[in-house]
């Protein structure tokens, strides 16, 4: 880890080095060409700063910035390039410019191409001035995007589906009913009422037959009656008296009646009034629906 934060610290020192020794041979060269245009001794000496520093600026804003802020500081970028690159060009066509004894304001002798180079020159300032602002305004405002959780909702899911209640389900599956052991006895159960006795070891165990198995649980019958298996009497369902559909209602207006809204669950009416799953959730939708209209009704 260590030579790995090595490695990107000489790269960037490199780096800054490298745009260091640029600068000061470019520095010359707009130096010379701001003269030549009518800046004075001191604008001339801060001329390069307005063009390359620019540039350097733009480069930063390109590393922080996204979508169309980046590709903004890229243009800003790559326009101060070019026009850096063709006032150096110029300084190295132009012998007279090294020695600052060319005719003020005379760039190139085609007169289209040096009034081009002269308002290329004399609008770098002006340019650096509003697209410098414009680019820290960007900066400053600038808000990077949240990283996406995956991860975390990824492990969380699955906790949270294990404690949703089954009355919030969209299907909730009944038991399955498992017939009564005394309709059908085992066969294991009969050979284990057989003996008691711990058994002596064999040297093989003969298989037995399913035909004889089937014999012996029928001779094996009982006398005694046996009960319904299958069928729940109606005494066992349930004490509690058949409830309407408006009593239901009205016993979870008055169990619900101090619950938030967050806290208005199927699971948590189905225990409070003791109801089906199904009769919970269509009351705690009617409940949440009456809550919401004595809402809207409130504002």
């Amino acid at each position: 880890m260590n030579l790995h934060r090595k490695g990107r610290a000489s790269l960037v020192l490199a780096l800054v080095a490298v745009v260091g020794m640029a600068f000061r041979v470019s520095w010359n060269a707009l130096r010379d060409i701001a003269g030549a245009v009518g800046a004075d001794d001191t604008a001339a000496m801060l001329y390069p700063f307005v063009v390359d520093g620019l540039m350097a600026l733009a480069l930063i804003a390109t590393l922080v910035l996204a979508d169309r802020d980046r590709t903004f500081a890229l243009r800003v970028l790559g326009a101060y390039t070019v026009a850096s690159l063709v006032l150096n060009y110029v300084h190295g066509l132009v012998p007279e410019l090294h020695g600052r004894t060319v005719d003020w304001g005379r760039l190139a002798d085609w007169d289209p191409a040096n009034w081009a180079l002269v308002l290329l020159a004399t609008s770098l300032p002006v340019g650096s001035i509003y697209f410098g602002s414009d680019l820290v305004a960007k900066v400053l405002h600038h808000r990077p995007a949240p990283i996406p959780a995956a991860s975390t909702n990824a492990e969380e899911s699955p906790e949270t589906d294990t404690k949703r209640s089954t009355a919030d389900l969209p299907v909730s599956t009944p038991a399955p009913i498992i017939p009564n052991a005394v309709a059908l006895p085992r066969p294991v159960a009969v050979g284990f009422l057989k003996s008691t006795l711990p058994a002596k070891p064999v040297s093989s165990i003969a298989p037995v037959p399913v035909a004889s198995i089937g014999r012996g649980a029928v001779a094996a019958e009982s006398t005694r009656p046996r009960r319904a298996t299958g069928r729940v009497p109606a005494v066992a369902k349930s004490s509690r008296p058949k409830r309407t559909p408006d009593q239901l209602l009205a016993e979870a207006r008055q169990a619900t009646a101090d619950w938030p809204d967050a806290k208005v669950t199927g699971e948590g009416i189905r225990r409070a009034i003791h109801t089906s799953p199904a009769n919970a959730r269509s009351l705690r939708d009617t409940i949440l629906a009456e809550r919401a209209a004595a809402g809207a009704v409130a504002s």
